[in-house]
């Protein structure tokens, strides 16, 4: 049996507000510059630590929505900006010694992406982030919560599973209640318990080796269940 990290995307590996930006900037496109405007400081509040946003995108969504966005204007803008993702218009960063770290534990753990956006772009991304050929599987379009679960359920199947991610209602109570260790990133409250916790990623890098580097028990007469 061999451990898995499953890591979330955006807030997680990917950092930076270029995507917002985008995200903003195409949503302003489809309606007027106040609106640009009026997503822009929603952000910059929840930076602040002045709401109660999820993240970033909740923030854009919520305020865009409260001035009359439609859902397909939302739609639109968010997959405009996706398409974005990694360049010039949307610039994303990684936390300091993604690549390193990853490649380190790919010798002892099985490192997958799950995230609820596109796949638009995702490739790009994931070459700007140094992770280029470093996962095992990448999961797009999740529709986390709920969309997590199987996910994390064929992992299990093959040894402990610990979900890394920024936001525990997403990316990590869904992993919990299916019997996954849990990362949070951030300094939020989450409603849960997670098993680890660090304000950046960078600072869990000792801890999810750790884990990663624990003995892996096989019961006696048990074998992996097969996947589905």
């Amino acid at each position: 049996m061999r451990p898995t990290v499953v890591f979330d995307f955006d807030g997680t590996v990917a950092l930076g507000r270029g995507p917002l930006e985008a995200y903003a900037t195409c949503l302003g496109e489809l309606t007027d510059g106040e609106m640009l405007t009026s997503c822009r400081t929603a952000v910059e509040r929840f930076d602040a630590g002045q709401t109660s946003y999820r993240d970033g995108y909740d923030a854009i969504q919520t305020t865009a929505r409260g001035r009359g966005a439609t859902d397909e204007q939302l739609s639109t803008a968010y997959l405009r900006s996706r398409q974005l993702l990694a360049t010039d218009a949307a610039p994303i960063h990684p936390p300091a010694g993604l690549a390193e770290f990853v490649n380190e534990l790919t010798t002892r753990a099985t490192c997958v992406l799950a995230t609820n956006a596109p796949d638009l772009g995702i490739d790009r991304a994931l070459s700007a982030l140094g992770l280029a050929g470093a996962l095992t599987a990448v999961h797009c379009s999740v529709g986390k919560p709920d969309g997590l679960e199987p996910i994390i359920a064929a992992t299990l199947a093959d040894g402990p599973t610990l979900a890394v991610g920024d936001i525990w209602e997403n990316d990590l109570a869904p992993a919990q209640r299916l019997g996954a260790d849990t990362a949070l990133v951030g300094v939020g409250q989450p409603a849960g318990t997670p098993t680890l916790r660090g304000a950046t990623l960078t600072d869990l890098y000792d801890d999810i080796h750790a884990w990663a580097s624990r003995p892996v028990t096989v019961p006696a007469g048990a074998r992996p269940a097969e996947r589905l």
